[in-house]
Parts: structure tokens; sequence; C-alpha cells
């Protein structure tokens, strides 16, 4: 029997330092009033590799196999990600496609190829369109397929709208990007009815929000549930705990019996190395920037993660 780590982080805004005049990245240059530069990215990426490896440690001896990423800006990124000094010896790959997301921030997949093999990879578009009519440009789903430990698994990965116009004014947003997931599943289950299936992500609501609830349907298990409380979350706003990072299993997964693959538990990542440790914000995650203000934290979201079974 062996136990494997299967994580979601968001990063908060990984981006190189060059202006791609099709992006609005202008933020992230050195020329910006954030001053982000080659230091900074390799202290960030630094930290967050550290942060990666030490995901699920105290419940599982192996690294993670999985983790899903949002806010990475392209394949430059991740590059310099999975070769930071804490991964580049774990033999991390990873799967990502550039999506049409204005600020140019992707998901991807980062995955030990040595464990995961990759068959098939995918980015999904989400088609919103606004109450005026216009197109709404979000950020793909990226579907990944592949065998871990001989079993196969269908990966959906996630980063819904925002809520910064307001997050009734925004719902029907997040709700489109549920009704494509819920689309991409039963497309999976018409040719694999037992399909087991991890759905993951920053969904920008919490697991009581109607979009999720939508997503779930009835065959789908949300661990995140009981995790979320008064006192702690993945996110932060305004004083008030969110969970919006969250990892959804299929019920094939929660077989009590003869089932091969199963879900374990899961959790949040908020150890000492992702937390401000002192002062009015104590206990909040540790982020890089707080507006144009240079902190120099790993990011303003916790990790999560969940742990599987496999006999």
């Amino acid at each position: 029997m062996s136990r494997y780590t299967i994580a979601f982080y968001n990063l908060e805004n990984l981006f190189d330092t060059v202006n791609d005049p099709e992006k609005m990245d202008e933020d992230f240059t050195p020329q910006s009033d954030r001053k982000w530069n080659e230091d900074r990215l390799d202290a960030k990426v630094r930290k967050l590799g550290s942060v990666i490896a030490s995901i699920g440690q105290q419940d599982n001896r192996h690294y993670p196999i999985l983790v899903g990423v949002a806010e990475v800006e392209n394949e430059l990124v991740m590059r310099r990600l999975v070769d930071s000094p804490h991964l580049k010896e774990l033999g991390y790959s990873f799967a990502h496609f550039n999506s049409p997301d204005e600020r140019g921030i992707d998901t991807a997949l980062i995955y030990r190829s040595s464990f995961f093999k990759v068959l098939t990879s995918e980015a999904i578009f989400v088609p919103i369109v606004t109450p005026e009519g216009h197109p709404d440009l979000t950020r793909d789903i990226l579907h990944v397929t592949g065998e871990l430990a001989g079993q196969r698994v269908h990966v959906l990965v996630n980063h819904w709208p925002s809520r910064r116009a307001g997050e009734d004014e925004t719902a029907y947003r997040r709700m489109e990007a549920a009704k494509k997931n819920r689309a991409v599943i039963t497309t999976i289950k018409s040719t694999e009815p037992a399909a087991r299936i991890i759905v993951m992500g920053d969904f920008n609501d919490d697991p009581h929000s109607v979009s999720i609830a939508h997503l779930m349907d009835t065959d789908f298990y949300n661990p995140m549930q009981l995790l979320l409380t008064r006192d702690e979350g993945s996110t932060t706003y305004r004083g008030q705990w969110n969970l919006f990072d969250q990892i959804l299993v299929s019920n094939d997964f929660m077989k009590p019996y003869d089932n091969s693959f199963s879900f374990e538990k899961a959790d949040i990542f908020n150890e000492k190395s992702v937390v401000i440790n002192k002062g009015k914000y104590k206990g909040n995650p540790f982020r890089t920037y707080a507006g144009d203000k240079y902190l120099g934290g790993v990011s303003d979201h916790f990790p999560v993660y969940a742990i599987f079974k496999i006999v």
C-alpha cells in the first residue's frame, strides 16, 4: 500500500519580468511601481519550491505527486519553478497551456514523472458572456488524464473568475465555469462510467456556494466543507476567511470496500513557512505584495492538499 499527496496552490502572480504587449502584465516589470525584477522573481520561485516540496509531509513520506497551480504567466516561469533548488532533484514535469485571460495568468499541473504518466492533456475554453453581450475572457480548465501506480485518473485544474466587481455581480461568471466543468465530467463519464476524477482549483467561491453545489451534483464529495471556519481557510479578505482553494473527488474514490484507489483525508497547508507570524495580520498567508508594497512572502493563498491510498 502507498499513500500519495495531491495538492492545489494559487501562486499569487508568478510572472516573468518581461512586458508582453498582448497581456496586461505591466505591473510585473522592473519599470512598474512594484519594481518586479529578477532578484524578486528568483526569491519567489525558490520559496514556492520549498513550500511545494513540504506539502503533506506531516501526513505522508512522499513528496506531492500532483500539484495543480494557478496564476502562472507562461511556460518560462513554470520551467524555473520545477528547476528550483528544492524541486529539481525530485523529477517534476508540468502540463501547461497559455489561456486567453487578459492578464495572461494560467493554470498548470506539476507532476512527478516517475510516479505519474500523462496520457493526454488539453486546455478547455470557458465561454462567458457579460449581460451586455461582450465576451469575458477567463482562465481555461486544464484537463490532464494520467496513470498513478497503474490507476487511471482525470484531473481538472481551475481558476474561476474573481469577485473583484462584487460577489453577487460576478456570480454568473463562476456558475458558467461550474457548468463547463460539469459538461467535461459528463463527457468523461460517457465513455468511462466509473472514472476517477479530481476537480481542483481556486474557485473564488466557498464550499457552500451555489456554483460549487452545481459542480458537485450528486456524484462528487467535497472534503473541504468541514475545513472552513471563522478562524481558518485558505485566503482572507477584510479579516474574513474564505476557502476558495478546494479539491473535490468523484464518489468512486469514496467506496468503503473493494477500492484500490481511495481518498483518505484533506487539509489546509498552513505551516510556519507560509504564514505571517507576528503583527496585525498574524496567521494570514504571507503574501508577496500588499498592493504595490513588496513584502517578500510566498503567496496570498495557502495550499490545500488531499491524501490518497493505492493498494
